[in-house]
């Protein structure tokens, strides 16, 4: 399917407004806007490394799975996982959330349409096929909200308001989260790495327990945070003695060199430092790598993105904002000793992949009415980027950005060379990374969905916009004003009804064409909500205009008063 981009209006780059400053390009070749002149550049001052080319500085190139928002059927994943390795990808870092198939008493965290026990091993043996290394992801202390706003699980909240973060001081906290890492590495037994989360544990600290424990001198955040970290990682060590646990690394930032040198955990995990901007400070990555290697951190991992890190309601991906994100770790790998770093995870957010701090002033308030899980959200801002958030972009839509960042981590940057080779990769004959313009898809797996969902991303809402705000017909004789009351000229019906019937039914074909590809990638649940967050509103505007028409133009008793 190949579908024109549309107005001019769309052709403007949607990645102005980053603050992206630099490309790194390698082997002197051309710029690969250069054949495009009427795009805009990407800036190529900065010099690449010829000898870098073929030589990746991460041994360890994992793809993050997020199957919290919109998980992918297995039938999907066998398509696209020998695509994975073909770009550069050895391994997977797969974040099943609730689409594990937890049993038990934890049988109550599992998904609608959670995977069964024979679905992850068909996972499992589909990434050994293809030479992937999985490793699992728990989260086991932030980002705990698809455990704990259940409302049997409810009391093991660090604030009770909020089912973001558990409670580090219950002995039952320890307990849940062994729990579901044991049931996790029944599933995974030769797992070598098991990554137990730790990210953003917003509110830690205001609960009443931590309020009391931190009066008692010297105890301190840092120490709270340190020994629930340590807790987990002795359990996965004690019970999975092949298996190391990695962290992310964001708690461990603030806290001071020798305080972490003075702990356990050094001897237990392996840090994964993580910075998804396109912008990020490359001295002050290698300082921080610095700083934990001097703690006792043997070996440290990094982590990029190639989708859902720009927005939590982002429908297509922006490929050179992550295009520069890997250059940007390419330069601070660098800049620190090549045996330190294990490899890189490529994030994949499915509901947008930072919390940010911004979000800590949003709240969750347990509805009385609802039966303790429903949940009332209260937000002060406009973020939600966690269990509840909308889903941001597709798996399908943003493996084109992941081509383009595991070709430049492998090859050391993104020559035109490596552009050829990812554009061969997926049937491209021409990709674009500065805008969204091209609808062109490719042949590879889901790119029907790329560009379909391309199509309705850049012209649906801007093509029902210019009917209802911008016709001369309709913002001349068939105002909110005249639709409230149900009046039009005859004539006029004329003119606005064939157009926005057209309009709807040519949508509508699309759509249904759109509804048919999720549904071959993705269960029930996610493309209805795909299709009434992105779809629905704007379909809806127009059969509402459709339906004042009608009733506008309907006899009806005269009321002696004027329109």
């Amino acid at each position: 399917m190949k579908i024109r981009p549309g107005s001019e209006s769309f052709r403007q780059n949607p990645l102005q407004g980053y603050g992206l400053q630099h490309l790194t390009l390698v082997n002197n070749s051309k710029c690969i806007c250069c054949r495009c002149p009427d795009k805009r550049p990407l800036p190529c001052d900065l010099t690449g490394s010829s000898d870098m080319a073929g030589s990746s500085p991460f041994k360890m190139r994992l793809v993050h799975l997020d199957l919290k928002g919109a998980p992918p059927r297995v039938c999907y994943l066998s398509e696209v996982f020998p695509l994975f390795r073909a770009l550069g990808a050895n391994g997977l870092l797969v974040e099943y959330e609730d689409m594990f198939p937890y049993g038990g008493r934890l049988g109550l965290l599992r998904a609608k349409h959670a995977y069964s026990p024979s679905e992850i091993k068909e996972i499992l043996r589909l990434a050994t096929l293809n030479e992937l290394e999985v490793i699992p992801l728990v989260q086991t202390f932030g980002h705990m909200e698809f455990v704990l706003k259940h409302e049997a699980l409810a009391h093991l909240r660090e604030v009770a308001l909020f089912p973001n973060t558990l409670n580090p001081h219950e002995a039952e906290s320890l307990a849940l989260v062994a729990a579901m890492v044991d049931q996790v590495m029944e599933l995974h037994p030769g797992a070598r790495w098991l990554h137990v989360g730790c990210d953003e544990v917003y509110y830690l600290g205001e609960g009443e327990t931590s309020r009391r424990w931190l009066q008692q001198e010297p105890h301190s955040k840092a120490e709270l945070c340190l020994s629930h970290m340590e807790a987990v990682a002795s359990h996965v060590r004690a019970r999975h003695p092949a298996t190391t646990p990695l962290v992310w690394d964001d708690m461990l930032r603030d806290i001071p060199g020798d305080q972490l040198a003075a702990s356990r955990l050094p001897q237990l995990v392996e840090p994964v430092l993580w910075d998804y901007g396109a912008d990020l400070d490359v001295h002050g990555k290698a300082l921080l790598m610095e700083k934990y290697r001097k703690s006792g951190f043997a070996w440290l991992w990094a982590a990029s993105a190639f989708k859902g890190a720009t927005g939590a309601n982002q429908a297509l991906t922006p490929i050179e904002h992550h295009l520069r994100n890997q250059v940007q770790w390419l330069q601070v790998a660098g800049s620190v000793p090549a045996d330190s770093l294990r490899g890189i995870v490529l994030t994949g957010w499915q509901s947008h992949g930072t919390f940010l701090k911004l979000l800590c002033r949003s709240f969750w308030i347990p509805v009385p009415s609802c039966s303790g899980s429903e949940l009332l959200r209260a937000p002060s801002c406009g973020f939600r980027y966690d269990h509840f958030s909308v889903l941001c972009e597709l798996l399908p839509v943003g493996v084109p950005s992941l081509a383009v960042c595991l070709q430049t981590l492998l090859h050391g940057g993104f020559a035109e060379t490596v552009k050829a080779r990812v554009e061969s990769f997926l049937g491209i004959w021409s990709l674009e990374v500065t805008d969204f313009t091209s609808e062109r898809a490719g042949s590879f797996p889901g790119s029907d969905i790329l560009a379909l969902v391309a199509h309705v991303s850049l012209h649906l809402c801007g093509s029902v916009d210019a009917l209802l705000e911008r016709d001369r017909y309709v913002t001349g004789w068939f105002s909110p004003y005249h639709r409230r009351r149900r009046r039009i000229h005859p004539v006029m019906v004329q003119h606005i009804q064939p157009r926005a019937l057209s309009l709807l039914s040519r949508w509508s074909a699309v759509v249904g064409e759109l509804e048919a590809a999720l549904k071959r990638v993705f269960y029930p649940d996610a493309v209805e909500e795909w299709l009434e967050e992105n779809v629905h509103p704007s379909l809806q505007r127009l059969q509402a205009l459709l339906q004042d028409l009608h009733e506008a133009a309907s006899p009806r008793p005269d009321s002696g008063q004027d329109p």
